[in-house]
């Protein structure tokens, strides 16, 4: 038995040298790839010509159901929440394990805070869509027409697009050292109303959290009242956690992080206050929060607090002051037409301007109402009351028809009271150059439901075709995956010109 099993070790041992040394040979890979592939050959040659035509309908209609149903998710998936499933998977997923930057964290996208003004506004302007500066409450305003109607007045790409807005804003990395804080960083996440509010109520119940109360005022309160009193709470606890913040800034880059956190909370809470003002007929103190705010973060331009701003001047009437604002902040916006409607406050009559022409003050109106349409060709038509207004969304589209219904939503008043501005625009807008813009909610379809369709109608065509025709069908399924294998094969018969035939045998031998 002892002699048996030294025989076998001995053999065993010769085995182990004489494959070591075949896998340390040059030529050990081609070796050891060319029986592989050989045999592959065989085997999938010996597969094709088994199949009848039938597997090929039964291949090609399963792809075609199994694309279909991918397509259909696909498109229920976007129209529901404005994204690809695929996508949004792959980057919340497979692009960290890549090791991939995510551009929409809130450390990347509210760094640009404290950034220089320029930087911010290039950054800014770089954005198609864009928070609407005037949007309404959601439940004091929004809600309202839900009641009424039993419609919702948002979409739901565009409320995905807040909820985007409140996690870039109102977290940081460090919300989990504080319980409240970690419960409103899932609460701005949850995509059920209820669900938010409750979680906002249960980080109250453990410690005060100034972004619960934001979302209170926003979504729980009824009247606007309601909603102020919510805000002046969150802003006792905004000021205290911005002063707190604002002396551990450099410490580190987790302080640095709360402290801009801290920074677009408290900004986001005065600014909602002054609107509060404003709808509840305190105009002049919200225009004086609003100047105040602007000075104490002249930075933060991504807000765009000045559309706030002249939005009351407007309704003061305090025209100069409307011109100085809009020269400071010369951007291209449909508040130009803000200056060409309130430039020219004297009675507008076609008769009389065609009779004695158009004064000075009227030719730079004109002007202003052209620079204006030309950069959004959608606004005259709702100011002359030409197309039905719906409430504006919380996000506008440049140069597009949503950016029309926010500013006509809130400045068709102000065009009302100035006697002959509407007649001055019905007379001189249809003379403007116009381009070609994009309509709100205009979305561009994903690129993977534009891909599942293809191939859903790409293998539907090829199941009908093998329905149709099989044998015909089978003959080109077997040509094409001839020649998908052509090259390699090409390549391993040129391995074997090359190697020497010992060699080969030697490896069959062994």
């Amino acid at each position: 038995m002892r002699w048996i099993l030294s025989v076998s070790c001995l053999w065993a041992r010769r085995l182990s040298v004489d494959v070591m040394r075949l896998f340390l040979s040059p030529a050990a890979p081609v070796l050891l790839f060319k029986p592989v592939c050989f045999g592959v050959f065989s085997a999938v040659s010996m597969f094709l010509n088994t199949l009848t035509p039938k597997f090929y309908v039964a291949l090609t209609g399963t792809s075609s159901l199994i694309s279909g149903l991918i397509l259909i998710f696909e498109w229920w998936y976007f129209r529901k929440y404005g994204t690809s499933f695929i996508e949004q998977v792959s980057v919340s997923h497979l692009r960290p394990l890549l090791g991939g930057v995510d551009n929409s964290s809130p450390n990347s996208s509210s760094s640009s805070s404290n950034g220089d003004a320029d930087s911010s506004r290039q950054s800014v302007s770089e954005c198609k869509v864009w928070r609407n500066p005037l949007n309404l409450f959601r439940g004091a305003e929004y809600n309202r027409y839900t009641w009424v109607t039993g419609r919702e007045p948002l979409t739901y790409y565009d409320m995905n697009l807040s909820a985007q807005d409140h996690q870039t804003f109102f977290t940081c990395d460090s919300d989990h050292l504080r319980p409240a804080d970690a419960i409103m960083q899932k609460a701005w996440r949850e995509r059920n109303p209820q669900a938010r509010i409750t979680a906002a109520h249960e980080a109250l119940d453990l410690e005060d959290c100034a972004t619960a109360y934001i979302l209170l005022a926003e979504e729980e309160a009824t009247t606007i009242v309601e909603a102020e009193k919510l805000f002046k709470q969150a802003l006792k606890i905004g000021e205290s956690c911005y002063r707190r913040s604002q002396q551990l800034q450099h410490h580190g880059a987790q302080y640095e992080a709360q402290h801009r956190r801290d920074t677009n909370v408290l900004v986001y809470i005065k600014r909602r206050l002054a609107m509060c003002s404003r709808k509840l007929g305190r105009t002049r103190e919200a225009v004086k929060m609003m100047r105040d705010l602007m000075k104490e973060f002249p930075l933060l331009s991504m807000f765009n607090i000045h559309e706030n701003l002249l939005e009351s001047l407007l309704e003061l009437q305090n025209y100069a002051d409307v011109q100085a604002v809009l020269a400071k902040y010369d951007g291209t916006s449909t508040s130009h037409l803000s200056l060409g409607g309130f430039v020219c406050v004297c009675r507008f009559s076609p008769e009389a301007a065609s009779r004695r022409g158009l004064s000075t003050a009227e030719m730079n109106a004109v002007e202003a109402i052209h620079r204006a349409v030309e950069f959004n060709p959608h606004v005259p038509k709702y100011l002359l009351e030409m197309k039905s207004l719906i409430l504006p969304p919380e996000h506008i589209l440049k140069r597009g028809d949503s950016e029309a219904i926010a500013y006509t939503f809130f400045h068709l008043q102000h065009w009302k009271r100035v006697e002959g501005a509407l007649n001055l625009l019905h007379c001189t807008w249809e003379g403007t150059v116009f381009h070609e813009v994009s309509v709100y909610p205009k979305k561009e379809l994903p690129f993977f439901i534009l891909f599942t369709a293809g191939l859903c109608s790409f293998t539907a065509m090829l199941a009908l075709l093998t329905h149709q025709f099989p044998e015909l069908m089978g003959v080109f399924a077997k040509a094409f995956l001839s020649t998908l294998f052509a090259p390699l094969n090409f390549i391993m018969e040129k391995v074997e010109s090359i190697l020497p035939s010992s060699l080969w045998h030697q490896l069959t031998r062994i």
